[in-house]
């Protein structure tokens, strides 16, 4: 795994959003598709937003599920386990005091978006890195719902193609999904410090 770590890491540190294919193994892409799929259609996903936080329909129409271990699902372990892999790797290598992290499930239903925003919130500092894992197949150009990341000097469009993992810093990358005309599932999150850099 270290060698698309460092991959991911290395487009990251060249272009601020890094971009690797086959970050999860087709495997478990395929059983975290399938249960993010179950989910939706048991209607357990919802709207966005915990606590103080407010969803407004005009920015964001995605609808997400909070991933955690306690589901004792051994599909969401392995990713966890993923996640807790890269993050020391991260940390030993670049240095970045990551101490915790969060992800969700991601649904775009056909005609969703999510309008220009940071993932980074005003009273909040916390989330250093974002992450968001595709978990699409055959994503044509025509399906729509690529992510739009907003250089300084030029935008960037990325497709949702299944397997792709973009990451990027949660304060310094402004970025909107847009318009998707079929469902678009991914994992997204963000890795997290209390530390002040």
């Amino acid at each position: 795994m270290e060698l698309t770590f460092n991959e991911l890491i290395d487009f990251f540190i060249v272009n601020k959003a890094g971009i690797v294919n086959d970050f999860l193994d087709q495997t478990l892409a395929a059983h975290l598709k399938a249960n993010l799929q179950a989910l939706y259609a048991g209607k357990r996903l919802g709207l966005a937003g915990k606590s103080k936080l407010t969803h407004n329909t005009l920015v964001r129409s995605d609808v997400i599920y909070w991933l955690d271990r306690t589901h004792q699902d051994p599909h969401k372990a392995i990713f966890f386990d993923l996640m807790d892999k890269f993050i020391s790797y991260l940390n030993e290598i670049c240095y970045t005091g990551i101490t915790s992290y969060e992800f969700h499930y991601n649904m775009y239903e056909p005609g969703s978006f999510y309008k220009k925003h940071i993932d980074q919130f005003k009273d909040n500092d916390s989330r250093k890195f974002s992450m968001i894992i595709y978990l699409n197949e055959n994503w044509q150009p025509a399906d729509g719902g690529e992510l739009c990341v907003y250089h300084s000097d030029k935008p960037e469009t990325i497709a949702p193609q299944g397997g792709k993992t973009v990451f990027f810093k949660s304060s310094e990358l402004p970025h909107e999904v847009l318009i998707t005309h079929k469902p678009r599932m991914s994992i997204t999150g963000w890795l997290k410090s209390d530390k002040r850099f």
